[in-house]
């Protein structure tokens, strides 16, 4: 997780970033859920707030953010098509929302669901 950020003259708590990596991961068609997979279902239905368990995030010396998400994805789903959608709202919504440029994004599937 990086320390706080400052994007031209504005300071972003890192749990922000995560919050918007959060929401746009969880937008995916195909992504069930994002971060610790044991209580990921209970904290979300427990919480206000999306969960940022299994995002990291570090800035790098060029100035743009590294992003990590693992995350668990539905059955049928052709997973390098999902992750480059992951990569693609990610790195949108950062620059959109936060005016933060992105290096890179890594997507590690972390395990398959079925839907009910």
């Amino acid at each position: 997780m990086t320390s706080e950020m400052n994007v031209e003259g504005l300071s972003i708590a890192p749990g922000v970033m995560e919050t918007i990596i959060s929401v746009a991961a969880s937008e995916v068609d195909g992504v069930a859920s994002l971060g610790n997979f044991a209580t990921s279902g209970i904290r979300s239905m427990l919480a206000s707030k999306p969960s940022t368990s299994g995002i990291e995030t570090k800035m790098g010396e060029d100035g743009k953010l590294y992003v990590a998400v693992h995350v668990e994805v539905y059955y049928g789903y052709v997973l390098p098509e999902l992750a480059a959608a992951l990569r693609t709202a990610i790195a949108e919504s950062l620059a959109t929302q936060a005016g933060v440029e992105v290096s890179a994004v890594d997507v590690y599937i972390d395990g398959i669901q079925f839907k009910s």
